[in-house]
């Protein structure tokens, strides 16, 4: 049997790859990746100048719906085949954006191949470290308590985490940027609140969250502190 390695890529900058991930990747005979449906894939581009020439390629092409069941569908697809590479003896190198298990696509395809194939996991950089080390943000220190909260949240959930921690990373900002600028200046933390868009690209943008665009893309954050610098 081969061995299914999910490894972690980082947020986008390809210097940020931890140097197993770059080992493996570059000696893979088999990859495996996401990609958006009718779109090019994030997660090869990050990895791309380490693929092996003639590397077979296993694309999973997620639609992005709020219905769940063809997204589920793509990655029961994407485990039969991988499978199917697995159980001819050959090692799959499944990239993955970000770190596996830290809101990874990967977890998706581990739930449906563990029990069966020998699976390890290669961490990775997460966003939320990218985006605290460009802005310049230290987000936690001593005892306090850190928060990270998906955008899509409804205003009471948004406003009870955010209340509840010291400091709060708010992902998946995207077309939900207004309701959370709304809940963040109504408790008056909008001079504590960064917001960061595509962390480490060239794309890259660091704004107050009072200077941030009307509209975000869907790899945005905002970084919000509360209090004094604890590690002054």
């Amino acid at each position: 049997m081969g061995v299914l390695y999910g490894v972690g890529l980082g947020p986008g900058d390809p210097e940020l790859m931890t140097l197993k991930a770059a080992r493996l990747i570059s000696g893979a005979g088999v990859v495996a990746y996401p990609a958006l449906a009718g779109g090019e894939s994030f997660a090869r581009s990050i990895a791309a100048g380490l693929i092996p020439v003639g590397a077979e390629e296993i694309v999973m092409a997620v639609p992005m719906a709020v219905d769940r069941a063809p997204a589920q569908a793509v990655y029961d697809g994407g485990a039969a085949r991988i499978a199917e590479v697995l159980q001819d003896g050959r090692d799959v190198v499944c990239l993955c954006e970000g770190d596996p298990f830290f809101y990874g696509s990967f977890m998706y395809l581990f739930a449906r191949l563990s029990g069966r194939f020998d699976v390890e996991v290669v961490p990775g950089v997460t966003s939320v470290s990218a985006c605290a080390a460009r802005a310049g943000l230290p987000l936690v220190a001593r005892n306090e308590r850190f928060v990270v909260l998906p955008g899509p949240l409804s205003e009471d959930q948004l406003r009870a985490g955010i209340e509840g921690a010291s400091s709060v990373a708010i992902m998946k900002v995207g077309r939900h940027l207004g309701k959370i600028r709304g809940v963040i200046a109504a408790l008056g933390l909008e001079a504590r609140a960064v917001y960061v868009e595509r962390a480490g690209l060239a794309e890259e943008v660091i704004l107050p969250l009072a200077e941030a665009p009307e509209a975000a893309p869907y790899f945005s954050m905002i970084l919000v502190t509360k209090g004094a610098d604890p590690w002054l």
